[in-house]
C-alpha cells in the first residue's frame, strides 16, 4: 500500500519515498533494492550525492516498469546558471540511465549569487516545457527565496524539499509553500540529523514521541513519518539496513489522533539542524559535478 499526492501540476507523487543522502555508492544500489522491494515507489537523489548512477542501475535491477517509479534528483549550484543548468540535467539522466526525470529541483538557494539560481529555473522551465521532466521544484528555499523566485519564474515550484522533523517544523515555511501551492517535502523527516549531529536529546529518545508509539504500537520512527502524512507533506527518510527500510514504510495502518499531532507539533525547539540556507555559497560549497 502506498499513498499519492497531487503536485500543482496534476503530476501524481508517492507521499513516501525513499532518500540516499550520504548513503555510499557502494551500498546505494542495495540500500535502494531494499526500499523498492518493500513498497517504496519514489527513490530521491541529487546530483551532489554521488551515487545517481547507482541509484538508476537499482531500479533497472527491481524489475518494475519505468513509469512506476518516481525519481528526484537536484540540481547542485555549481552548476546553476542557464546552460550549465541544462547540461546537468543530462548529466544527471545519464548517470540515472533514464531519459525523462519525474522530478528536478534546485539543491540550494544560493542567495549571494541568485542571478545564477533564477537561470537555472528558467532551465528547469524549459527541460518542463520539452517533457524532459514531469515536474520542477526547489529545495532549502525560505519565504524570501520563493518570492524572489516568482518575481520572474513563470512556472510555480511543484515541490519545496526542506528540513523538517518534530523538534525543526519551520512554519513559516510551511505556510509560504501552501499559500503558493507548493507542496513540503521534508528531508531529515523523523529527525535522524538530531542523533548525528549530537545537539542534545535525539527524537528517537523524546519521551512525548515515545509515548505515543508504546500506545500505537509502532516505533518513533514510524510515528513522525505518519505525522508528516497526516499533515499532507512527503517525507524521504533513508537508511542502508533492510529490517529499518521496511519499517519506515510500514506506516500505512494507523492513525494519530488530533491531540497526538499537536503534541509532536508542540516539540518544535526552533533549531535548525542543518545548514542555514543564506550560509550556502559557490566558495564554501561549490564543487564540480562529474560528467555522466
Amino acid at each position: 500500500m502506498t499513498m499519492n499526492l497531487t503536485l500543482n501540476n496534476g503530476v501524481r507523487m508517492p507521499a513516501l519515498g525513499f532518500g540516499v543522502f550520504q548513503t555510499p555508492p557502494d551500498v546505494t544500489a542495495q540500500a535502494v533494492g531494499a526500499a523498492l522491494a518493500a513498497g517504496y515507489r519514489l527513490i530521491d537523489t541529487a546530483a551532489a550525492y554521488g551515487n545517481e548512477r547507482e541509484v538508476g542501475q537499482a531500479i533497472r535491477h527491481s524489475g518494475l516498469a519505468r513509469g512506476d517509479v518516481f525519481i528526484e534528483t537536484k540540481i547542485w549550484i555549481s552548476d546553476y546558471g542557464y546552460d550549465q543548468t541544462l547540461h546537468a540535467f543530462d548529466k544527471s539522466a545519464g548517470k540515472l540511465g533514464v531519459d525523462r526525470i519525474d522530478l528536478l529541483i534546485l539543491h540550494q538557494a544560493l542567495p549571494t549569487r541568485f542571478d545564477l539560481t533564477q537561470e537555472a529555473y528558467r532551465a528547469l522551465e524549459t527541460l518542463l516545457a520539452g517533457g524532459r521532466v514531469r515536474a520542477i521544484g526547489v529545495s532549502n528555499f525560505m519565504p524570501e527565496h520563493l518570492d524572489a523566485l516568482l518575481k520572474q519564474a513563470t512556472v510555480v515550484p511543484a515541490v519545496n524539499q526542506v528540513e523538517v522533523h518534530p523538534y525543526f517544523t519551520q512554519p513559516a515555511v510551511q505556510a509560504a509553500d501552501a499559500a503558493h501551492g507548493i507542496l513540503t517535502q521534508a528531508w531529515s523527516p523523523i529527525g535522524g540529523i538530531t542523533s548525528y549531529r549530537g545537539t542534545g536529546t535525539s527524537t528517537f529518545d523524546d519521551p512525548a514521541i515515545a509515548s505515543i508509539a508504546a500506545a500505537s504500537g509502532k516505533t518513533p520512527a514510524q510515528v513522525m513519518l505518519r505525522w508528516h502524512l497526516q499533515q499532507g507533506r512527503s517525507a524521504i527518510p533513508k537508511s542502508v539496513r533492510p529490517a529499518r527500510i521496511a519499517e519506515n514504510f510500514d506506516v500505512f495502518d494507523f492513525e494519530l489522533t488530533d491531540a497526538e499531532l499537536k503534541a509532536l507539533d508542540a516539540l518544535d525547539t526552533g533549531v535548525r539542524g542543518g545548514p542555514d540556507p543564506d550560509d550556502i555559497t559557490l566558495e564554501a560549497y561549490g564543487r564540480p559535478i562529474p560528467e555522466a
